[in-house]
């Protein structure tokens, strides 16, 4: 598969990309993804949820009423979870809901991923670019340009550079990220995925070890 190879401007400069079909034109596997994009959204929860039981408490201990004769329940002491104040009975602990998630299979769903975008004709490459200030405004110009503005986008780069991403932070449908950021989860999670050059070459450099 071909792609046109644009400038930051958006317009053609009369270069041509071939994607490998062994990454963007594969057999997708619905499966794979599931099991990655279900282990990345896990391993973001914090588990730090915690709630007190009885035992954790600060309360008087002394016993609240006779044990009989009174016609009600039982009770021997205030901070019982039958109490307003009491401690909760099988309450929220801490934990980790981290999901362990083979290489083999996140490389088969990123693989996945990225063949969906290309059969939806939803990849946009563009040549190696930079940023020599922070500017929202220079930004939103290439988005216009590329014409995605109204679409989510993900920037994926093949080296960090800070002004860029800077540029991009203060909009909301426009993902900035580094090599370590194209997970299955971000390039399904928008509509346009723009690649540099560099990063194509990257990418193929990495999915086929």
């Amino acid at each position: 598969m071909e792609l046109i190879v644009r400038n930051i401007a958006g317009e053609d400069t009369g270069r041509k990309i071939e994607l490998k079909d062994s990454i963007f034109a594969i057999e997708p596997n619905d499966h794979a993804i599931y099991l990655d994009v279900k282990g990345h959204l896990a391993n973001k929860r914090q588990g730090t949820h915690k709630s007190k039981e009885r035992a954790e408490i600060i309360g008087s201990t002394k016993k609240l009423k006779r044990q009989k004769g009174t016609g009600t329940a039982r009770a021997g002491s205030i901070k019982s979870p039958i109490f307003r104040g009491g401690g909760r009975v099988f309450g929220p602990r801490p934990k980790s809901y981290a999901q362990k998630v083979n290489k083999k299979v996140k490389l088969l769903a990123r693989k996945s991923a990225l063949t969906y975008k290309a059969i939806d004709q939803q990849i946009i490459v563009v040549e190696d670019f930079t940023m020599e200030h922070a500017k929202t405004k220079e930004f939103t110009k290439i988005l216009d340009n590329l014409k995605i503005s109204e679409k989510k986008s993900l920037f994926v780069l093949d080296q960090a550079n800070k002004n860029v991403y800077l540029s991009a932070r203060n909009l909301p449908s426009t993902q900035v990220v580094h090599e370590n950021g194209l997970m299955t989860y971000n390039i399904l999670n928008n509509s346009m995925l723009v690649l540099t050059e560099g990063m194509v070459k990257r990418i193929e450099k990495v999915f086929e070890k």
